[in-house]
């Protein structure tokens, strides 16, 4: 059997609290066809919120969280596949509107 390792006793997770916002949009772009799969990792210096447009594919967007940007920059981040970040900030709702507007489409 190949079990993962658990991570770090020092890792960063997210509360639930902070997964309700991200599951929330996630429930709206697999309902919109955007999005099929994601995971999550809890690192040392960060928690990753990872989405899959397929499941063997890199991810299309990183939601990260990271305690020691708070005083400065803001600890989450929305992160492109190409790694640019697309938005960071103090508040998790107003990062994640980044992606949200992706949800917007002109209908014909």
């Amino acid at each position: 059997m190949n079990a993962m390792p658990p991570p770090p006793a020092d890792a960063v997770h997210f509360h639930r609290t902070e997964l309700g916002p991200i599951l929330s949009l996630y429930g709206r772009m697999v309902a919109a066809g955007e999005w099929r799969d994601y995971g999550i990792s809890a690192l040392r210096e960060v928690a990753v919120f990872s989405v899959f447009r397929r499941t063997a594919e890199q991810p299309m967007y990183r939601i990260e969280k990271r305690p020691k940007m708070a005083s400065k920059q803001g600890m989450w981040s929305v992160v492109g596949m190409d790694g640019r970040i697309l938005r960071r900030g103090h508040d998790l709702k107003t990062v994640l509107r980044v992606l949200e507007r992706k949800l917007i489409r002109a209908v014909d």
